[in-house]
């Protein structure tokens, strides 16, 4: 018995420092710039850029292949962080802001098909087969994938409501 465990831990730590030595010495160094822009990216990989993922969009807005308003749910503050980081300039004239959006489902409507919990990337509609589905406010991210599934037109993109946790008082208008 004693054999063994010795045997299992000696092992163990054999290919602990083995696995330790190819991390350092194999490891691929990648583009800080691409892990800045990517960290910018609301991380939702949604594809509306038509990129797989935040991280491709970031790789394709470095390389120069994507404008850096291609992020739809980015939106216009996301384009001049990148176009500043990146020291571009951009136009902003054909970026439609709505500000922040979530889904809402009109439960009235909702057949309980599942087609719009199939293609959530982050899983913030729930509900199962016909019944009544619901979306996740904190984990929905606007992305709008959903409502493009819906084939009885429940789901729609509102704006976000304001919550006490996330109110902020306007400033008052100067005189």
């Amino acid at each position: 018995m004693i054999a063994a465990i010795l045997s299992l831990t000696a092992l163990g730590a054999l290919l602990g420092v083995a696995l330790g030595c190819a991390a350092r010495f194999l490891r691929v160094e990648g583009n800080p710039l691409e892990d800045e822009i990517g960290a910018l990216m609301p991380g939702s990989n949604c594809g509306q850029c038509g990129f797989p993922g935040c991280a491709g969009a970031a790789a394709a807005i470095v390389a120069g292949s994507a404008a850096p308003t291609c992020c739809p749910p980015g939106g216009k503050a996301l384009a001049v962080a990148v176009a500043a980081r990146l020291g571009l300039s951009v136009d902003l004239s054909a970026l439609a802001d709505d500000g922040p959006r979530i889904a809402g489902i009109a439960e009235e409507l909702c057949i309980g098909c599942c087609r719009c919990s199939k293609v959530c990337p982050t899983d913030a509609v729930v509900g199962a087969a016909k019944q009544i589905h619901t979306v996740l406010r904190e984990a929905c991210t606007g992305c709008g994938s959903c409502v493009d599934k819906c084939p009885t037109e429940a789901l729609l993109l509102q704006p976000v409501p304001p919550t006490l946790q996330h109110w902020v008082m306007p400033k008052p208008l100067a005189a």
